[in-house]
């Protein structure tokens, strides 16, 4: 097996936590927080499903914004103009997991990428803000393609970026369907199941299943 040169990282559930955004829900919504922030992100990967297959592209931050008025509505919570503002910008302000910085460290100096559906403008705030953005060497949205994950042309984007050959390329996810979708574009992959989720029976397997970002040095061959 060729070794590893290059990563390739989900951002959204795998490096940044979203629902560190339970917080801001709940200044606005009392009690409802952890709710609203679980119905806003099904529906914002629904609507990126949805989109795609329907050839109607919007960026990610419309997208988000639409499922965050459709999880308020379904869950009969009154979205001021000034709440949605302040819910909006909380996504620009997601946490990243604990481990991530050192870990991103301990994987130098094979390059580090980020291939994610969120637009330009969301993924160089959330880096930045996060202190993350020297610990990458590229930032890459599906907003150049107009599709979102998993399709394939999507996981090609991070090939011709980063100049690296697919089998030395491995992909990096917390989402299981973004796993199956890089492992059948022939990626090695790898699983973050922080919560100890069950697989989807999609006919794809990853190359390992890890519990944190901290364990992937120690699974990867030299590179």
């Amino acid at each position: 097996m060729a070794p590893v040169r290059a990563l390739v990282f989900d951002a959204y559930g795998t490096l940044f936590d979203v629902h560190s955004v339970i917080a801001e829900c709940e200044q606005h919504f009392p009690g409802r927080g952890a709710n609203l922030s679980k119905q806003w992100r099904v529906t914002q990967l629904e609507y990126t499903w949805l989109r795609s297959l329907m050839g109607r592209y919007e960026d990610f931050e419309q997208v988000t914004a639409g499922a965050l008025a459709h999880a308020c509505a379904s869950l009969k919570l009154t979205l001021s103009d000034a709440t949605r503002a302040a819910l909006m910008n909380s996504y620009l302000l997601l946490t990243p997991y604990s481990e991530v910085p050192a870990a991103l460290d301990s994987l130098a100096p094979r390059k580090r990428a980020i291939l994610s559906n969120g637009s330009p403008r969301m993924l160089d705030a959330v880096v930045r803000n996060a202190g993350l953005s020297e610990r990458f060497d590229a930032v890459l949205s599906v907003d150049a393609l107009r599709i979102y994950k998993p399709h394939p042309s999507v996981y090609q984007l991070a090939v011709d970026r980063l100049g690296v050959p697919i089998d030395e390329i491995a992909f990096v996810s917390s989402n299981f369907w973004d796993v199956s979708g890089a492992t059948s574009f022939g990626f090695r992959t790898f699983w973050i199941n922080r919560a100890g989720n069950v697989p989807d029976p999609l006919g794809f397997q990853p190359a390992a299943v890890l519990s944190g970002l901290d364990q992937l040095a120690g699974v990867l061959s030299p590179g």
